[in-house]
């Protein structure tokens, strides 16, 4: 008896413990630190450097000629520069720390680091953009702590989300833009992926009768059949021992195409039964027969999935005896094609070519500006975009957006703070989903905001495929706002999802 209650006081006290130090890192939540002035102001190097790093071309930010013909009478930075030029730069020999006293978060970092939580990555940004930022622009930035999460576990370690709010304002006072950021702060190898593997059970069968043999022994083949009615021919899932419809019992099937649409869908997280992988996405699929059928949801994150979202059918080998039917998202095929078929850079497989920023020597592509918002329709894809992962890209881009986060570059230091390798930064998956926005709308394009939600990391040697639709479209006056849903993809999973809103004119050029 002395022993349970001595066991449950030091349970007690650990859980004090982690009360105390929770409430010690939430003292500041609400708190807005001191405004902080960028070192220097904007100019036209370090866009053009920021531009060389992305492969971005629009030549609204490094074709003198082109933006001094346009709207804002002169070069204007990306706006997914917003962030840039307030960062704190590179501090050889030392890890650059705020002072504690100005800035809240850093306190709440400090904390977190003496608590063993030295790991860190971007989780979630969301940038809104008000004004455009031209060279010679000083840009001041305020920050707000706005929420700590409680102790969470993810698949890379144990550790709290910190939210914050940045304002960012000109040297005149104007609002430029603001930015909500959340990160990760963990305890290096505590994540799931550290943990001791153990062999999986295997995956329980469906329940199999006389009626429902057929069904199982197609999926085997690989085969997806609807049952039929050879009175009525009413199609019906889930297969029954008569006809739904006029009630006959003469019953065949027929092959599905294996194409449909998300009707609904639910995600479970508990009970978790070990021979599956969570969260388990759960879907009703509606095929083109007409028919639904439960099947699981694959190769997408939760956040990505839409009512309507095109599917396809796909097998998973379960075992040797048994093949289960499975949907994910469905690319368009006529876009892919046509994406392929306008690459023109070299053979390395990239699709864009940063050399093609020289401004002396570019041609700039008139016709990307004449896309026209009257031909867009909520659903229309964008096409398809593979862009290769090096080295030579994560670290360049992390010098261009003023990241020096050795996590970023430095293989051993990144792999002491519980990561494989260098990984890419969130400032750069901001940077190539504008890109591949602006390449697809062309110069005319005014950016409303971008959100953005990381998940697997890119490292060196991945490829992330970017894919994505217009989901919201209205019109006001005359300019056409679009939303568009984006999901960027590796072979581990989705590194980047989130939403793109912007807005198209007629004319870049004013009346």
């Amino acid at each position: 008896m002395n022993q349970d209650l001595s066991k449950n006081t030091e349970t007690t006290q650990t859980d004090n413990e982690k009360v105390n130090f929770y409430n010690s890192l939430t003292s500041e939540v609400g708190s807005t630190g001191k405004i902080e002035v960028a070192r220097d102001r904007a100019s036209e190097p370090v866009i053009r450097s920021w531009c060389d790093a992305m492969s971005e071309s629009n030549p609204l930010y490094i074709n003198q000629d082109f933006a001094n013909d346009s709207k804002y009478g002169g070069i204007i930075a990306p706006p997914a520069m917003l962030q840039v030029w307030t960062m704190s730069g590179l501090h050889l020999g030392s890890q650059f720390q705020r002072d504690t006293k100005d800035s809240p978060s850093a306190g709440v970092y400090q904390l977190l680091d003496e608590a063993g939580f030295t790991g860190v990555v971007a989780t979630n940004a969301t940038y809104h953009y008000d004004e455009v930022i031209k060279p010679g622009d000083l840009i001041s930035a305020s920050q707000k702590l706005l929420d700590i999460s409680e102790e969470k576990t993810t698949a890379i370690g144990i550790g709290h989300f910190v939210t914050t709010e940045t304002i960012y304002s000109d040297d005149s006072g104007k609002k430029v833009g603001s930015m909500e950021f959340r990160v990760l702060k963990f305890r290096p190898g505590t994540g799931k992926k550290n943990e001791q593997n153990t062999q999986k059970p295997p995956r329980p069968k469906p329940a199999s009768n006389s009626s429902t043999d057929w069904f199982w022994d197609a999926c085997n083949n690989k085969e997806l059949r609807i049952q039929s009615c050879t009175e009525c021919a009413n199609l019906q899932h889930p297969p029954a021992v008569r006809c739904l419809s006029c009630g006959s019992i003469s019953l065949d099937s027929v092959a599905a195409t294996g194409k449909g649409t998300l009707h609904s869908w639910t995600i479970a997280h508990y009970p978790q039964v070990p021979a599956f992988e969570y969260p388990l996405i759960v879907g009703l699929v509606e095929l083109e027969e007409g028919v639904r059928l439960v099947s699981n949801i694959t190769d997408v994150e939760a956040e990505a999935l839409e009512i309507g979202m095109p599917l396809e059918l796909h097998w998973l080998n379960v075992d040797d005896e048994f093949t289960l039917h499975q949907f994910k998202p469905i690319q368009n095929e006529n876009q892919s094609k046509e994406f392929e078929n306008n690459e023109t850079d070299d053979s390395s497989g990239q699709t864009f070519d940063s050399d093609q920023n020289n401004s002396e020597t570019e041609t700039v592509n008139t016709e990307a500006s004449k896309l026209n918002p009257d031909n867009i329709q909520i659903g229309d894809e964008l096409p398809v975009s593979p862009v290769p992962i090096t080295t030579l890209l994560i670290v360049s881009t992390a010098l261009a957006t003023r990241d020096y986060q050795d996590v970023h570059h430095d293989p051993k230091a990144a792999q002491s703070k519980g990561m494989p390798d260098i990984f890419m930064n969130i400032l750069t998956s901001a940077g190539i989903v504008s890109r591949w926005v602006n390449d697809w709308a062309g110069h005319e394009i005014d950016w409303d905001s971008i959100e953005l939600r990381l998940g697997a990391p890119n490292y060196p040697g991945d490829t992330m495929t970017l894919s994505g639709s217009i989901s919201d479209k209205t019109e006001q006056g005359n300019q056409t706002s679009l939303e568009i849903s984006f999901f960027g993809k590796n072979d581990r999973g989705v590194h980047v999802s989130g939403n793109a809103k912007i807005r198209l004119a007629k004319s870049i050029k004013e009346d």
